[in-house]
């Protein structure tokens, strides 16, 4: 019995194979466009108004340091249009 018994389960290999096989299938959409997150506007006065509030924080607040990275993706966001 442990002879049929073990023939009966598939080996790793052909469960490999299937779900490579499978996953080819998943590629097709690898070639659409790519999606670009959206950049909100803000108006002069909501720019303005962040400019006072950073100004009067701390120097070396990690916020301003978070502020600039975030400035960076918006730059990349805009870019990846």
């Amino acid at each position: 019995m442990r002879f049929s018994a073990r023939c009966s389960k598939l080996p790793a290999a052909v469960l490999l194979i299937a779900v490579l096989w499978l996953s080819a299938c998943a590629t097709d959409g690898s070639n659409a466009d790519v999606l670009c997150p959206p950049v909100v506007p803000y108006s002069a006065a909501d720019q303005a108004r962040a400019v006072a509030e950073i100004n009067a924080l701390p120097e070396g607040t990690v916020v301003i340091r978070m502020l600039s990275d975030y400035a960076v993706m918006r730059d990349q966001a805009r870019a990846c249009r």
